[in-house]
């Protein structure tokens, strides 16, 4: 059986101001109606002798990554939820420890689970081709050898990793042994590697056995095997996922598992593959792949042109009018406009990191936020209130809590809102309202089938997030979390 094992810790900062880090681009729906992890999923509907997928990611994403599962009824082998981010090889090693130590999956227990190593932010259009190439994965991963997918390249890209072909084992298919792992070059570098036919692009997909891909981290790199073992056998159970020991995770070194293994290892190697992959991994990469109007523009959202060409352009919440540009990238959130020529647009993570480093939250997050129980957004607000678009998921709630500093009123848009406030219970519908008193016990449910949208403002001397306190939370929330 192969268990996909789907990579979903990554930050994407090249694709800010969209992608943040509390809600990163395998979490957007960038290229159609699904998102970038739900389409790594359900590319794999098609595949024989496919479980349920392993997700791995960031605890701060649990509850998106539960629910954009859920919206395509998935249900996961499990959610392995990283304390602190490690890089690939102890994310794969923690995985791989769990599913050959899980016997709750009606599958034997035998070390030999194939294990199909997915990043949750590729495109791939030739489905087809791709479930070629994994099959010809799986014949020498059968055998016990490491693969590696390495991507044919059309042009020198300096957004990619790159893979240096070894001797070959396969001549027919042109399945190769591994010489080394290059990080992104310069486009120079990256002209020479397509020049000289030696060189795939690193796509970052393994397939390999469980029991064999620690073996080899056993012998390659022990300090990441047994630190993931402890961070599993001291980890917990919390409701649909499986949260990893900070203490034993945090020990591992950081390392990807093309240095940690596959480079070292006399058991790699690649199967080169043409299927129409991208890692979307820039606004350029989202030019490429857009659909173009006659001026070689992609256009998306309420944009206005003139005199524009070969130009990406992306309004999310107004207007955006642009005159007598090329080969630009403008990209409008609603806290923050990028402009970038596409030439520079890999430079766009450093603008991420003087953000980070300025203490700035549009680094971070959006103006709306995505809890487990729906989303709020701040629309104003000023010294004494605040005002915020608040949606709640049917059947979902808020916690019970009271704040000190603030009041609150809600006025419910639509849907039906079942209200504690003190010692009373309120059913409200659309075009009512309550007030809740600073100190007052509170919480908001949402029973209805529908989304409930209500517009709450907060008004009171203090109005952070952390004047908060939680008497019954599901979710399990920080205390930040609004």
């Amino acid at each position: 059986m192969i268990i996909p094992v789907i990579l979903a810790g990554g930050s994407g900062t090249r694709l800010w101001p969209l992608s943040r880090g509390l809600y990163p681009k395998q979490m957007l729906n960038l290229i159609n109606e699904h998102t970038m992890l739900q389409n790594t999923i359900l590319r794999l509907s098609g595949l024989d002798d496919s479980s349920s997928p392993l997700v791995v990611c960031n605890e701060e994403h649990r509850f998106m990554t539960a629910e954009q599962l859920r919206n395509i009824n998935i249900q996961p082998w499990s959610i392995i939820l990283e304390p602190v981010g490690r890089n690939t090889a102890p994310a794969i090693a923690a995985a791989a420890i769990k599913i050959l130590n899980d016997n709750n999956h009606g599958v034997k227990n035998d070390n030999d689970h194939m294990l199909l190593i997915l990043p949750a932010d590729h495109v791939i259009d030739k489905i087809s081709d791709f479930y070629k190439a994994l099959e010809q994965g799986r014949a020498y991963a059968e055998r016990g050898y490491l693969v590696t997918f390495g991507v044919i390249p059309d042009g020198p890209e300096s957004g990619y990793g790159y893979i240096q072909k070894g001797k070959r084992v396969d001549e027919k298919l042109d399945i190769c042994r591994i010489k080394r792992f290059v990080e992104k070059p310069d486009c120079n570098t990256a002209k020479r590697y397509i020049n000289s036919g030696e060189f795939c692009w690193n796509s970052g997909m393994f397939m390999f056995k469980a029991s064999t891909i620690i073996q080899q981290l056993e012998k390659q790199s022990p300090d990441i095997v047994n630190a993931c073992r402890n961070a599993i056998e001291k980890g917990v159970n919390d409701l649909d996922f499986f949260r990893l020991d900070r203490k034993s995770f945090s020990e591992s070194p950081s390392d990807s598992i093309d240095y940690a293994v596959m480079e070292k290892t006399d058991r790699g190697v690649m199967v080169p593959f043409d299927a129409g992959w991208s890692d979307l991994g820039s606004w350029e990469a989202l030019w490429q792949t857009g659909k173009k109007d006659e001026n070689a523009n992609v256009i998306i959202g309420d944009v206005l042109i003139h005199d524009v060409h070969n130009s990406y352009l992306k309004a999310e919440t107004r207007l955006v009018a642009a005159v007598g540009i090329e080969n630009h990238i403008i990209v409008e959130t609603g806290d923050a406009v990028l402009v970038a020529s596409r030439d520079k647009v890999q430079s766009v993570k450093n603008l991420v990191e003087q953000l980070k480093k300025n203490g700035r939250q549009e680094a971070i997050i959006h103006k709306k936020k995505y809890r487990p129980w729906g989303a709020s957004e701040t629309v104003d607000s000023a010294k004494r209130f605040k005002v915020k678009r608040i949606t709640l998921n049917p059947g979902a709630k808020l916690s019970l809590q009271q704040h000190f500093n603030r009041a609150e009123h809600w006025i419910i848009v639509s849907g039906t809102a079942h209200v504690i406030r003190g010692e009373e219970e309120l059913v409200l519908k659309e075009d009512q309202s309550t007030y809740i008193p600073v100190g007052v016990l509170h919480r908001i449910e949402n029973p209805g089938k529908i989304p409930l949208e209500l517009i709450e403002i907060q008004s009171g001397s203090y109005l952070g997030e952390d004047d908060i306190v939680r008497f019954d939370d599901v979710y399990k929330q920080n205390k930040n979390d609004d």
